[in-house]
C-alpha cells in the first residue's frame, strides 16, 4: 500500500460523497470525434472497478462534467452511479446540492478534477484530489496528487486512498472477487 500523508488520510476518513470530473480525470482528456460527429471516450477499467468498490462501501458517487455527453451518461449507468450531471456550468453548486440532499457538509465531500473548471469545487471540498497530469492551477488547490495521470488509473488511485483511509481494503481482499 502507498504511504499516504497523515493529513490526507484524516480528510479521507470523513468522505461520504465523491465527485469526479470526467475529461482529463476519468479520461486522458482527449476528445475523439467520428466523421459522423459522434463523441468517443476511453475509460480505464481499473477506474471503473474503483468506483464500484466505493459504491459498495457506501460512498455516494457523482460524475460532473461541463460537456453534453451521452457517453458519460452511458458510463454512469453502467457503473450504477446515481448522480451523473452533464452540461453542468457550476461543478461546485452541483456538489453542494448533492451534499445538501444527503445532509452532509462539504468537509465530507471529495472532488477530483484536473483544470480550471474544477477549481471552485476543488477549493471547497474536504478532500481535493488531482491526477498526476493536472494543470498547475488545479494542482495548487489539491490536498493530494495521484501517482497516475487522468485516464490511466488516477481515479482508481483516489478510490484506493479512500478505501484505505476508511479501513475497507482488508474486507475487499478477503472477499477476493468482483462485488
Amino acid at each position: 500500500m502507498p504511504a499516504y500523508p497523515a493529513d490526507v488520510l484524516e480528510r479521507a476518513r470523513r468522505i461520504r460523497l465523491v465527485g469526479f470530473d470526467v475529461d482529463g480525470t476519468l479520461t486522458d482528456g482527449r476528445l475523439l470525434y467520428g466523421t459522423d460527429g459522434h463523441e468517443a471516450k476511453s475509460f480505464h477499467v481499473q477506474d471503473g472497478m474503483g468506483l464500484t468498490l466505493l459504491r459498495h462501501a457506501g460512498i455516494e458517487l457523482a460524475l460532473v462534467t461541463a460537456r453534453i455527453s451521452p457517453v458519460v451518461e452511458q458510463r454512469g449507468r453502467e457503473l450504477k452511479i446515481a448522480h451523473v450531471h452533464t452540461h453542468e456550468r457550476s461543478k461546485l453548486a452541483c456538489m453542494q446540492q448533492i451534499a445538501a440532499g444527503m445532509g452532509i457538509g462539504m468537509d465530507a465531500v471529495a472532488f477530483m478534477g484536473d483544470d480550471l473548471p474544477d477549481l471552485a469545487a476543488l477549493r471547497a471540498a474536504g478532500l481535493a484530489i488531482v491526477p498526476a497530469n493536472a494543470h498547475p492551477w488545479a494542482r495548487a488547490a489539491a490536498h493530494w496528487v495521484t501517482p497516475r495521470p487522468g485516464g490511466e488509473g488516477a481515479a482508481r488511485d483516489a478510490c484506493d486512498l479512500l478505501l484505505n483511509a476508511q479501513g475497507r481494503v482488508e474486507a475487499i481482499l478477503a472477499h477476493g472477487e468482483h462485488p
